[in-house]
């Protein structure tokens, strides 16, 4: 089925500068764990006589915040999808008043160890370390929204360099000769790369989302793959490897693509002889693994075009997945291979 009769089923996320955080996130859950506890050991050190003081005060506002900090990110790990949909102020009075309740119920029914001789400053203790509990997340959620402000112009610089990327002028020019070349001989076959390279520009100008279905990502690249066999004719070879690779998986858009023109124009174009793109695309657990082989010129020249597409693919994930996606390049005197691990969002 060509791309233009593949179902759109684009996704959007919520990633503008108003966004509640991702509590599913393994980025936001560590920077939260760090963050609460610095400010726990800041705040003792503070009020301390001596180091041993504030590590004696450490040690005992712990005995309450950890089991606050578990709870809370357990229930907002729980509550992340509901979080996504509502408005922004709703979900930062629903996280605030969250905690600052998982602080009383703790405080309340753990009275036996907090509060073991039964202080008449009980209540004062009570609502403090819940008033407490719900600045820390206060400040915690402007933290990151900040940082997304702070990110918000990388990732649309980004999003810009992948679409220029996708318009290169040597691609339109190389294509439209190659059409020409078969327009006479093999007219079919020139109207099925028309075609194809129309869904290519059409998709790189009009997308404006942060994930689409693997299988959409998967046709593209193999429209561009056969725009370049057009040119290339059997000096490209492509093996698909596909390997327990869910339907419903979701990627970023134009990873692939990028990496295959950096493979066709860097690898295969200057051997004589050409060679073959190894494409590896499987799912191992949570994860989902994209491996990508390329044969290397001995001769072949380091181009700038190349690592910033590189760089653009390294950006993009970062900025949208933090510590969740990994990126490794191998290469050798024939070889150069890009390795991509990404979250199984579906």
């Amino acid at each position: 089925m060509r791309c233009k009769t593949v179902r759109r089923q684009i996704i959007e996320q919520n990633n503008t500068a108003d966004a509640i955080p991702n509590f599913r996130s393994l980025g936001v859950i560590l920077r939260a764990i760090l963050l609460v506890n610095g400010m726990a050991l800041l705040v003792s050190m503070i009020l301390a006589n001596s180091i041993q003081d504030g590590l004696q005060k450490m040690v005992v506002a712990s005995a309450l915040l950890q089991p606050v900090l578990l709870t809370s990110m357990l229930l907002l790990y729980a509550l992340n999808p509901i979080l996504k949909k509502i408005v922004h102020r709703q979900g930062i009075v629903l996280v605030v008043t969250m905690v600052g309740l998982v602080t009383l119920a703790i405080q309340y029914f753990g009275s036996a160890f907090y509060n073991p001789h039964h202080s008449t400053d009980a209540n004062f203790y009570l609502w403090r370390n819940a008033l407490s509990a719900c600045v820390i997340t206060a400040l915690l959620l402007i933290y990151f929204r900040s940082r997304t402000q702070a990110l918000s112009p990388a990732l649309h610089q980004a999003r810009l360099q992948a679409l220029q990327a996708r318009i290169r002028p040597h691609f339109l020019f190389n294509t439209i000769n190659a059409v020409l070349g078969i327009v006479r001989a093999d007219p079919k076959r020139a109207e099925i790369a028309l075609e194809d390279m129309a869904d290519l520009f059409r998709m790189a100008m009009s997308h404006t989302s942060d994930l689409l279905p693997m299988q959409q990502e998967i046709q593209l690249a193999k429209q561009y793959l056969s725009l370049e066999q057009l040119r290339l004719g059997d000096r490209l070879q492509v093996n698909w490897q596909l390997q327990d690779l869910p339907d419903d998986a979701l990627i970023p858009p134009f990873i692939l693509q990028p990496l295959l023109e950096n493979a066709v124009y860097h690898g295969i174009e200057p051997l004589v002889e050409g060679g073959a793109i190894d494409i590896k695309l499987y799912r191992n657990g949570n994860a989902l693994h994209l491996d990508l082989t390329n044969p290397r010129a001995v001769l072949e020249p380091r181009h700038a075009g190349n690592e910033m597409a590189l760089i653009n693919i390294r950006e993009r994930l970062a900025l949208q997945f933090d510590i969740e996606a990994r990126y490794t390049v191998e290469s050798d005197a024939d070889f150069y291979r890009v390795q991509i691990v990404l979250p199984y969002l579906k």
